[in-house]
């Protein structure tokens, strides 16, 4: 039987590459890990996950078919882990690059019930960004 340990990477397929590299590395704070320009992929390295970005128009984003839309995503949201979790520093933060945040809302995620906030990144990928959970009562 399989043992799922955590998410390894993700795969964005994007249509602005550097839009998109600027608001995961400059505003989420993502390093750039590794480039295979030669297939179209840049990986980003977001704590023990990768964030893969595959322009639409190179060797590997071709093979998707036409880019993601607000009629048809790639997918609904992905999470990340935030520690510290500061809520209203990161919300700042985030409109302080232009974006857009949602209001912190307690959710359920991988360790439990805790805070989190939505944001979107600049083709339209919700990004959760979530804090560790409450305190048991």
């Amino acid at each position: 039987m399989l043992q799922i340990r955590q998410l390894d990477h993700l795969v964005l397929r994007v249509v602005d590459l550097q839009a998109m590299m600027r608001f995961y590395i400059d505003v989420l704070g993502c390093t750039l890990e590794k480039v295979q320009e030669n297939i179209g992929l840049w990986q980003l390295r977001a704590g023990n996950a990768l964030i893969d970005l595959v322009p639409v128009d190179g060797p590997l984003g071709k093979k998707g078919g036409l880019p993601a839309g607000k009629q048809a995503r790639n997918l609904d949201h992905f999470c990340l882990q935030v520690e510290p979790f500061d809520g209203e520093a990161i919300i700042a933060h985030l409109k302080q690059h232009g974006c857009e945040p949602g209001p912190i809302e307690s959710r359920y995620g991988a360790n439990g019930q805790g805070p989190s906030i939505y944001v979107p990144d600049p083709e339209g990928n919700m990004v959760e960004l979530k804090g560790p959970p409450w305190p048991s009562a």
